[in-house]
């Protein structure tokens, strides 16, 4: 299978929307962007599941994820909608599953459903969660999981667990695809997240550079081979930020200030440069195992963009 590619929508969190101070032109500019990706052949579009705006938080639009969902899901018409990642902690996961199984049907079967364990601090206590540690997050998200395939599979779901319990819960519609809608699991702890997407994710999302994701890829293999799954039945996703110039010194121009003085030059997990330059970061990351790279440009509000790395890379 040929490289797929993603993107990430311009949402608000990164503060990209910051310009735009009317939230109907914000959306609307956010969805003009998805429907441009659907259009030239992008797989998948992603959204984020945040409420405050990140490096600090502020009073810039930041859209609800899943709502958002929804509505890209009916704006567009070929390209998938997920989201990197679900926050299990914000939403009990019986009613997340029937949220999910309802976008699946409006999208008619393009639902990539992504969840973690959860980690700004910030938006729990601001929105009034309770924050446990990353192990007990963990453990959560582990029941979670459980709770989400039982309503997806069974006419009348039960699970018993610690922190969640369901008795008998119907959920119709289960959505459209078989046999449930797919489960990517975000995150790259190696002896628990990657642990779990071997026993109950259908993908997984990966960060870093080509060493650190060749090293996880190895970590969930050995899970694959230790709880009997096929490796290879895992879709592996990686996030990256992406700058594409007709030079590397156009690309590098497009890269934030603030991110170079922070870094420099050494900047990984990223792809910027020419096309050809480019063309052989993704080499690697294909060599590695990578099926899927989800891009975040740093010029996502001109569409010229995506135009022009999809002519490179996608023949549109």
């Amino acid at each position: 299978m040929p490289l797929q590619f993603g993107i990430s929508l311009p949402q608000g969190w990164t503060m990209e929307l910051a310009s735009i101070k009317d939230p109907i032109e914000a959306y609307e500019t956010m969805t003009h962007i998805a429907r441009t990706a659907d259009e030239l052949g992008f797989t998948s579009a992603w959204l984020v599941d945040h409420f405050h705006t990140i490096p600090r938080p502020s009073q810039e639009i930041t859209f609800e994820c899943w709502t958002t969902t929804a509505a890209v899901a009916r704006d567009t018409r070929r390209i998938r909608i997920g989201q990197l990642v679900t926050c299990n902690s914000y939403r009990n996961p019986a009613l997340l599953a029937k949220m999910a199984s309802t976008v699946d049907v409006l999208s008619h079967g393009r639902l990539n459903f992504g969840i973690g364990a959860g980690w700004h601090e910030h938006e729990y206590r601001g929105y009034g969660y309770d924050y446990p540690d990353a192990p007990t997050r963990l453990r959560h998200l582990r029941e979670a999981v459980q709770v989400i395939r039982a309503m997806w599979t069974q006419e009348e779901a039960s699970f018993e667990g610690k922190y969640y319990q369901v008795h008998g819960a119907i959920n119709q519609p289960k959505g459209i695809q078989k046999p449930h809608i797919p489960i990517l699991i975000g995150g790259s702890g190696e002896q628990v997240t990657l642990k779990l997407v071997a026993q109950y994710g259908d993908a997984c999302n990966i960060n870093g550079d080509l060493a650190t994701i060749q090293r996880k890829f190895a970590v969930l293999k050995q899970h694959c081979e230790s709880v009997g799954r096929d490796y290879e039945s895992i879709h592996r996703t990686i996030t990256g930020f992406c700058s594409i110039g007709e030079t590397d010194e156009q690309a590098w121009a497009k890269v934030p200030p603030a991110l170079l003085s922070r870094v420099g030059s050494q900047i990984n997990g990223m792809l910027i440069g020419s096309p050809d330059t480019i063309r052989k970061g993704l080499a690697e990351l294909e060599a590695a195992g990578v099926q899927e790279v989800i891009l975040g440009f740093f010029d996502i509000l001109h569409p010229d963009t995506l135009r022009f790395f999809a002519k490179e890379f996608i023949g549109q």
